[in-house]
């Protein structure tokens, strides 16, 4: 599922499902430790040892730490370590549980859900969690002004919400719903947020944001770092954590570096502890004992191209069927990626459910030739200086793009120009391109995403999110119809099925150009301890401590 996305792959994961942890790579369903070693023993009196700064770079600054107001990897990143969920899924059983609620209950019909809030859950600044902060969460969450940023839609299927005493929080649903408990779990996106606080704070609430988690925010300096502080108050850590009290680190500085070159240089130093590389730069550190190099396959697009269907030129299906087939996708995943990566056919990765295994039969190859046919079809002849034009104006385009994906941007733009599509590359950090593309202001953008369930389609696909995160403006009543029916299928395999519609309804239309899907690298100073990541590469602090 997911909701969130922009960052090195704008995303939003949002189930606890997989993990790994430091030097190993865990499977769905199970929980991988770190061999022991002189250096990481589980002393108990080396790993309850407190204090110190953890830093760590990031690649993107977020645009806002309001959560309901923001989709970027980037922003629910950093929230993530400032909240908390309702439910949780555990790593050994993959079964739902219980967290800030400590119950909850589903009637037969599927349409009342019911929760019982733990006790003795507060806010940072020291206000009870209740049933009440819920409700004004969820409905701010819904209001008119909020839902289309991307949170609102996840709970569009709520009728009404009661909250009959202080711990108590009832949903009565118009209908059953296959995803809602998957959101329930999410840390980031769904956790409550004091109101009283977003009151106090108005406009500047996102740059003050308050939560019920682990951390606390201390400061923000634009451009440079976010640095977080440990909540000594915290006692209510998802149970699959060792560490069930507050954090063992002092601080998390989240430091803002844009150029993996620059990350890489910061790593060798010292200068920072943690950051994610590409596969070129990572394999530099896998036999440095100093180091671990954490590996994750994505679940997700690591990449792929919104086009958008407002503009007049990308409203011809040729057109995009010509780009689909001007795209030599295995020749950047062996570029970019170093091969750590899979060539993607459709909108679905290979490892989400409800992804066809048959799309690679009907996906569109790479076909120049066929390409140029389309073109010319479509009137698009080329003129003298080689580029492609129809009743005088030339085919060209504008492709927005951020500094990670600098490399892939430039072979498509050689592999347009092949085809005779002049295409210019716009290079912005990632909060300018969310506001180009969700003002609608651009032709071609690279983004990506990672999620725990195929309903993240929903927000990229469905008529009702055009002015959130449907960026390409799609409007496609077959496809409205699907994703609605994928929302509230309850059997397993139809759900699947209807999914596997969705994905040849997307590639016969040629909405997106997939790209690939990818490999997470993340690279941590043997100095830090415990690091967890969840199935979106999201880091999780709980466990960790500083040597």
């Amino acid at each position: 599922m997911g909701i969130r996305k922009r960052g090195t792959a704008t995303f939003v994961s949002i189930v606890l499902s997989c993990f790994v942890l430091l030097a190993s790579v865990a499977g769905c369903g199970t929980l991988a430790t770190t061999p022991d070693t002189d250096e990481g023993k589980n002393d108990a009196n080396i790993s309850e040892k407190k204090g110190g700064t953890i830093t760590v770079a990031i690649s993107s600054e977020p645009d806002t730490l309001d959560i309901h107001k923001s989709t970027a990897l980037s922003t629910e990143g950093v929230v993530l370590n400032l909240g908390g969920a309702l439910l949780y899924r555990d790593p050994q059983t993959n079964e739902v549980k219980p967290h800030l609620a400590e119950s909850y209950s589903i009637s037969e019909d599927g349409k009342t859900w019911r929760f019982r809030i733990r006790q003795g859950v507060t806010f940072h600044d020291g206000t009870r969690l209740t049933a009440q902060a819920y409700k004004r969460t969820f409905e701010r969450a819904m209001s008119p002004e909020i839902a289309p940023k991307g949170v609102g839609m996840v709970l569009g299927i709520i009728k009404s919400i009661q909250t009959p005493d202080d711990q108590t929080l009832i949903l009565e649903l118009n209908e059953p719903s296959a995803t809602l408990v998957t959101y329930f779990t999410s840390a980031s996106f769904l956790q409550p947020l004091s109101v009283d606080a977003v009151q106090k704070f108005g406009d500047q609430y996102g740059r003050n944001p308050l939560g019920v988690g682990p951390w606390k925010m201390e400061s923000w300096k634009s451009g440079d770092s976010i640095t977080l502080i440990r909540n000594d108050a915290y006692r209510w850590a998802t149970p699959f954590f060792k560490n069930q009290g507050p954090p063992r680190p002092d601080k998390v500085v989240l430091k803002l570096i844009r150029n993996p070159q620059t990350a890489l240089a910061a790593l060798e130093s010292g200068t920072i502890d943690i950051a994610d590389l590409p596969a070129k730069d990572a394999k530099k550190f896998k036999n440095n004992n100093r180091f671990t190099v954490l590996e994750q396959t994505k679940r997700g697009l690591g990449l792929f191209v919104e086009l958008n269907l407002k503009n007049e030129i990308l409203q011809d299906k040729n057109v995009r069927k010509a780009l689909q087939m001007a795209v030599k996708k295995d020749a950047i995943v062996q570029s970019h990626l170093q091969g750590e990566g899979m060539v993607a056919d459709g909108p679905l990765p290979a490892n989400l459910f409800g992804y066809d295994q048959s799309i690679a039969q009907y996906a569109y190859k790479y076909n120049p030739e066929e390409a140029v046919k389309l073109l010319e079809e479509a009137g698009w002849e080329l003129n003298a200086q080689g580029i492609r034009e129809k009743a005088g104006k030339p085919l060209h385009l504008e492709l927005l793009s951020m500094e990670v994906w600098s490399q892939p941007a430039q072979l498509m733009q050689g592999m347009f120009k092949a085809i005779g599509v002049d295409v210019k590359i716009i290079t912005l950090e990632g909060s300018a391109v969310d506001q180009l593309t969700a003002a609608g202001t651009f032709d071609l953008a690279l983004d990506g995403y990672v999620a725990d369930d195929p309903d993240i389609l929903f927000a990229f696909m469905h008529s009702t999110q055009i002015g959130g995160m449907n960026r390409s403006a799609i409007h496609d009543k077959t496809i409205d119809s699907l994703l609605e029916k994928g929302q509230v299928t309850m059997k397993s395999d139809d759900r699947a099925k209807v999914y596997e519609d969705i994905q040849k309804r997307a590639v016969e239309e040629a909405f997106w150009i997939p790209i690939y899907t990818e490999k997470r690298f993340v690279v941590v100073n043997n100095r830090v301890q415990g690091l967890m990541l969840d199935p979106s590469g999201l880091k999780l602090y709980q466990d960790v401590w500083v040597k």
